[in-house]
């Protein structure tokens, strides 16, 4: 169980860079605009700074999760353990402030936090039957 928990982070870490490059990289583009509900590229334009911030909060999260697999995968199982727990609990936690704090972001939250849930649910389980 542990092996699809570090499977499930990995996924999850690897939509968070996808997140990334789309705060931080792509922001202004009609794609990314529509994406994320903003209409104009003067909005976009406003906003940018905020989300290449917010972007790179993202990937270190993925880095996290990414970090904690190799870790795992390499032997240092604790240090792995925890690092995937660090950052794919992180992960699910802006999920949940995101759709707390806006219920139109439902959706949103659902596709940023489901695979860290996963991930977090299918570790631990992995942990606990040892």
């Amino acid at each position: 169980m542990i092996i699809a928990g570090l499977i499930l982070a990995a996924a999850a870490a690897a939509f968070h860079v996808f997140i990334f490059a789309l705060e931080s990289l792509k922001w202004t583009e009609p794609s990314t605009r529509k994406v994320f509900g903003v209409a104009s590229e003067a909005d976009a334009e406003t906003m940018k700074a905020l989300a290449f911030n917010q972007g790179f909060y993202n990937l270190f999260l993925a880095l996290t999760a990414f970090l904690g697999v190799g870790m795992y995968i390499v032997g240092a199982t604790t240090v792995g353990l925890t690092l995937v727990f660090a950052g794919t609990g992180m992960m699910l936690a802006a999920a949940l402030v995101l759709i707390l704090s806006d219920r139109s972001k439902a959706r949103a939250a659902t596709m940023q936090g489901t695979l860290p849930l996963l991930a977090v649910i299918a570790t631990a389980i992995g942990v606990a039957i040892g």
